[in-house]
């Protein structure tokens, strides 16, 4: 199977179904990870410019720890909008990706780029098989099953599936903490520690399914549907 998860900055992926990847990943299946935006806000003490590049060696760590590929679009970060130019950009990327199952932010995430990013990437599901749309990568001969990603904080999101992730909850970490500007940023800033964050989400998912750690899914409820939970790994 091909999975691509589509996350609007880098460490969103790691942080909202790195471990449901990690676990695609051991089991042999291609996993792709694409950031829309490049994080150049990321920092009180660097520049644009020098922030993005770190940013963007972060993710790649991050990816290379599961054996994934990377698609980095390079957007601004809080600055992302539907336009045509961008949806284009995520039609080529996906149909790049050309993956069977998809993960995206939904709606109601608190962050304008996940919900935009989301938005855009549901928005091109069915739009990556159209042969007419004309992209560098040829269009897809299949719609992808989309899961809606956990909202950061686990708030105002209704879970449909879980996966237990206790088993590569270390490997899940490991991805987080290569994003150690983000890491610093968030400390300054708001006095969080990114990891402690993220073990306190998925240990609460876990204890839905009586289990350690878990991540918590929705298929996205629109025609067509093309698969559902049990296309999650076990």
């Amino acid at each position: 199977m091909r999975v691509l998860a589509v996350g609007a900055h880098p460490d969103d992926v790691e942080l909202l179904c790195g471990g449901t990847l990690a676990k695609y990943a051991a089991k042999g299946n291609k996993v792709t990870i694409m950031i829309a935006t490049n994080g150049n806000v990321g920092s009180e003490i660097l520049s644009s410019e020098e922030i993005a590049a770190i940013r963007k060696q972060e993710a790649e760590q991050a990816a290379s720890i599961i054996g994934a590929d990377l698609i980095w679009l390079g957007y601004d970060d809080e600055f992302l909008f539907h336009d045509r130019p961008t949806r284009m950009a995520f039609i080529n990327a996906i149909r790049s990706a050309n993956p069977d199952v998809m993960f995206v932010h939904g709606e109601q995430d608190y962050h304008p780029d996940h919900r935009i990013c989301g938005e855009i990437a549901r928005d091109c599901r069915i739009l990556v098989t159209v042969p007419l749309i004309i992209t560098e990568h040829k269009h897809m001969l299949k719609i992808p099953h989309v899961f809606i990603m956990d909202n950061l904080g686990a708030i105002g999101f209704e879970p449909e599936a879980y996966v237990d992730i206790t088993e590569v909850f270390e490997t899940k970490a490991a991805m987080l903490k290569c994003h150690k500007s983000q890491d610093s940023y968030l400390e300054h800033m708001y006095g969080m520690d990114y990891v402690q964050f993220m073990s306190t989400v998925s240990s609460m998912r876990g204890q839905a399914i009586g289990v350690r750690h878990a991540e918590a899914f929705r298929s996205l409820p629109m025609y067509p549907v093309s698969g559902g939970p049990h296309l999650l790994p076990i």
